[in-house]
C-alpha cells in the first residue's frame, strides 16, 4: 500500500513541479483552458462571430505549449543557467503570439457552410500549424535523448508514450470519479444542474492531465544526474513480455503472409484496390518501425531475428508496392491520397535502408527525414494542398486539348462526344480539382463545374464515373447500388388542390398529415415497413381506406430504368422521380427528393430509402 501511495504522490507532485520547469508550457495550457471554458459558457449564437478568434487562440496555444516543451527542453539540457531558462519560456511565448497573429491576419478563409461575414481557419493554415506541433513534439523527443551516457532515442521515445499513457489513465480516473459525483449531485440535490459542468469538468481535467504528462519527465538539466529517468525510460516486464514474446511474432507472421501475398499478386497479374495497398503498406510500414524502436534493447532471440528482418521485408514490400502506385498515377494522376504515400513511402524505405546501415542510430536521422517531409507537404506551390491539384490541372488540361475543347484559355463543349475512357477521366480530374481547397485555379476553370448541368453544358456530355469492377461469384463486390436525386426543375402541379410535406423520418418511421374538404376528412398515412424499409401510402376518407398503395412496383419500375451499379450519385428528372396514384375519389401525386437502393450481394439484403419531398393531392368529380 506504501509502494502505491507513495507513486501516487509523486505523480502529482511532479505534476506540481511541471509549473516551475515548464512555466509557459503551462502557460499556454492554462490559456487553452480558459478559452475552452470561455466558449463553454457561450451559446453557439452568441459564440459564433467570435469562432474564428477562438479557433486562432485554440491553435496558437496548443503550438505553443508543445513548442515550450521542446525548447526549455533544449535550454536546460544544452546550457543549463537561468538566462537561457528564460529566453526559452519567452521564446515559447512569443511563438505562441506569432502564431496567433499568422492565423488571425493570414489564415482566415470564407466559410462555405456559415454565414459569409463569419471566416474559418483555412484547412492549409491548420495543416502548417499541425506541423509546427508534430515537429516540436518529435524535436522534444530527439533533445530529451541526450545526453547520450544517460539515454538514446528509444529509451526517450518510450519515455514519452509512458508519460502520456500515465497521463492519460489518471485524466480517465479523475474525470469518470468527478463525473460520478456530479450526476448524483444533480440526480439527488440539484436537478436543474447545466449539463456544462461536465463539459468544465473536462477541461479542467485535460489541464491537470497535462501537467501530469509534463511532470512524469525527469530533470534535463545539464550536469544533473536524475534517478527518476532511469525509472521513466525503463520498459515494464510486462511490456517486454507484449512486445518481445508476443508483437513481434505477429508481425513476422504478418510479414510471412505479406510477402506470400505480394509473391502470389505478381504471378498472377490481379493487383488489389491501390487505396487498399496503401493502408497495408503504412500500417505494416510505420507498425514495424515502431515495434523496432520500441525492442532496441531485448536481448531474446526473437527481437535480435525481427531487428535483422524487418528492414529486408520492408524493402520487398514497398518495392511492391511502388509497383501498384505507377499504375495509379498513370491512370488517375498523382491526387491527395498517391501524395501522401510518396512521403511516407519515402520515409519507410529511408528508414529500412538506414536501419540495416547504423542499426540504432538511424532513427535520429528517420525523425529528422520525417520532419523535413512535414515541412515540404505544406510549403507553397509543392504542399498537399497546392502539387496534386496542378498535376491534375496539368493531367485535365492534356485531356481537353486532346479533344479540341480548350484553346487560349477558352473552355468549348465537345463538337462529339469522346470515348468513355476519357469522359471518365476528364469527369474525375473536373471534380477532384472543383473540390480543392487553398489551391490556385486557371482562370478557365470554374468551381462550378462540379454541378451536372453546369459540366453539361461546359463540356457537351454527362459526367461519367468508372464502373466498379464487380465479381459476385469470387465474392469481390461488396457493393451496388443505385442513388438519384431530383433535379431542380419545375413541376406542374397546378391541377392539384394541396400540397403536403411528408418528408421521411428515419426515427418516426412515418408521417402523417390531415385534410379537411367538402366532402370529409382525409387521413394520409405514409408508412415504412420496418422488415424491408419499403414505403406505403394510405389514405382513408372519412376513416374509410381510400388507397392503400406500397411502392414495390415504383421501386421495380426505377430498378429497370437504373440498374444498381453504381455508387455515384445521379440526377433524375421529376417524370422518374414522381409517381401518380388515382383512385375514383382522388388523384395523388407523389414527389421523392432521394431514392436510394443498395445491394450487398454476399449478405444477401437489399436497402430502401425513399426520400418523399412533397405528396400534391386532387379530389376527383
Amino acid at each position: 500500500m506504501n509502494f502505491f501511495t507513495r507513486s501516487i504522490t509523486k505523480i502529482f507532485e511532479g505534476a506540481a513541479k511541471a509549473f516551475a520547469t515548464f512555466p509557459a508550457a503551462i502557460l499556454c495550457a492554462s490559456a487553452f483552458t480558459i478559452v475552452t471554458m470561455i466558449r463553454i459558457q457561450l451559446d453557439w449564437s452568441q459564440q459564433e462571430p467570435y469562432n474564428f478568434l477562438f479557433n486562432c487562440l485554440h491553435w496558437a496555444f496548443a503550438s505553443g505549449a508543445v513548442f515550450s516543451l521542446a525548447a526549455i527542453t533544449a535550454a536546460q539540457s544544452i546550457l543549463n543557467h537561468k538566462r537561457a531558462f528564460l529566453i526559452a519560456n519567452l521564446i515559447g511565448v512569443s511563438a505562441a503570439a506569432t502564431i496567433f497573429l499568422m492565423l488571425y491576419f493570414l489564415g482566415g478563409t470564407q466559410s462555405d457552410i456559415s454565414e459569409p461575414r463569419y471566416a474559418v481557419i483555412s484547412t492549409i493554415a491548420a495543416a502548417r500549424v499541425s506541423v509546427v506541433i508534430l515537429i516540436s513534439l518529435l524535436i522534444f523527443i530527439i533533445i530529451a535523448a541526450y545526453p547520450k551516457t544517460q539515454s538514446d532515442f528509444a529509451r526517450s521515445f518510450f519515455m514519452t508514450q509512458k508519460s502520456f499513457i500515465i497521463a492519460l489513465i489518471y485524466g480517465l480516473v479523475i474525470m469518470g470519479g468527478a463525473s460520478g459525483v456530479a450526476g448524483a449531485v444533480q440526480a439527488l440535490l440539484y436537478h436543474g444542474m447545466s449539463e456544462k459542468v461536465y463539459m468544465y469538468l473536462g477541461t479542467l481535467t485535460g489541464f491537470l492531465a497535462f501537467t501530469i504528462f509534463l511532470g512524469y519527465f525527469p530533470d534535463f538539466r545539464k550536469g544533473i544526474i536524475d534517478k527518476h529517468r532511469e525509472v521513466a525510460q525503463k520498459q515494464p516486464r510486462f511490456i517486454e513480455i507484449l512486445l518481445g514474446y508476443i508483437l513481434i511474432p505477429i508481425l513476422l507472421a504478418l510479414t510471412i503472409v505479406l510477402l506470400i501475398w505480394a509473391g502470389r499478386t505478381i504471378v498472377s497479374g490481379t493487383w488489389p484496390v491501390f487505396l487498399q495497398l496503401s493502408r497495408i503498406a503504412i500500417a505494416y510500414s510505420f507498425g514495424g518501425l515502431w515495434l523496432h524502436i520500441m525492442v532496441t534493447h531485448y536481448e531474446s532471440g526473437f527481437a535480435h531475428f525481427y531487428r535483422k528482418i524487418f528492414p529486408f521485408a520492408a524493402l520487398i514490400i514497398l518495392a511492391f508496392e511502388a509497383g501498384a502506385l505507377l499504375t495509379q498515377l498513370g491512370k488517375y494522376g498523382l491526387k491527395i491520397t498517391e501524395y501522401y504515400f510518396i512521403l511516407i513511402w519515402i520515409i519507410a524505405v529511408t528508414a529500412a535502408i538506414l536501419l540495416l546501415l547504423l542499426n540504432s542510430k538511424a532513427h535520429q536521422p528517420i525523425v529528422l527525414l520525417a520532419c523535413a517531409l512535414a515541412v515540404f507537404s505544406v510549403l507553397p506551390f509543392v504542399g498537399y494542398h497546392a502539387l496534386p491539384v496542378s498535376a491534375q490541372v496539368d493531367r485535365l488540361e492534356k485531356l481537353l486539348v486532346s479533344q479540341r475543347m480548350l484553346e487560349g484559355n477558352q473552355l468549348s463543349p465537345a463538337t462529339s462526344e469522346p470515348d468513355l475512357a476519357v469522359r471518365e477521366s476528364i469527369t474525375d480530374a473536373v471534380h477532384y480539382i472543383a473540390y480543392a481547397e487553398d489551391a490556385k485555379l486557371p482562370i478557365w476553370f470554374d468551381k462550378e463545374l462540379k454541378e451536372s448541368d453546369v459540366f453539361k453544358s461546359a463540356l457537351g456530355f454527362e459526367p461519367v464515373w468508372p464502373e466498379p469492377k464487380n465479381d459476385y461469384k469470387n465474392g469481390n463486390s461488396n457493393y451496388l447500388g443505385t442513388s438519384l436525386n431530383l433535379k431542380s426543375e419545375a413541376i406542374d402541379v397546378s391541377n392539384y388542390q394541396w400540397g403536403i410535406p411528408l418528408q421521411e423520418s428515419y426515427e418516426r418511421k412515418g408521417r402523417s398529415a390531415t385534410i379537411r374538404s367538402e366532402k370529409g376528412v382525409y387521413e394520409i398515412n405514409w408508412k415504412i415497413d420496418s422488415t424491408d424499409d419499403i414505403p406505403s401510402l394510405e389514405i382513408k376518407l372519412n376513416d374509410h381506406v381510400i388507397l392503400a398503395q406500397d411502392m414495390s412496383s415504383f421501386i421495380d419500375q426505377i430498378s429497370a430504368k437504373f440498374p444498381p451499379g453504381q455508387s455515384e450519385p445521379k440526377e433524375a428528372s421529376p417524370d422518374d422521380m414522381s409517381l401518380i396514384l388515382e383512385t375514383k375519389e382522388i388523384t395523388v401525386l407523389l414527389v421523392f427528393n432521394n431514392i436510394e437502393i443498395s445491394i450487398s450481394p454476399q449478405e444477401d439484403h437489399i436497402n430502401y430509402w425513399l426520400n418523399l419531398n412533397a405528396l400534391y393531392l386532387k379530389e376527383n368529380s
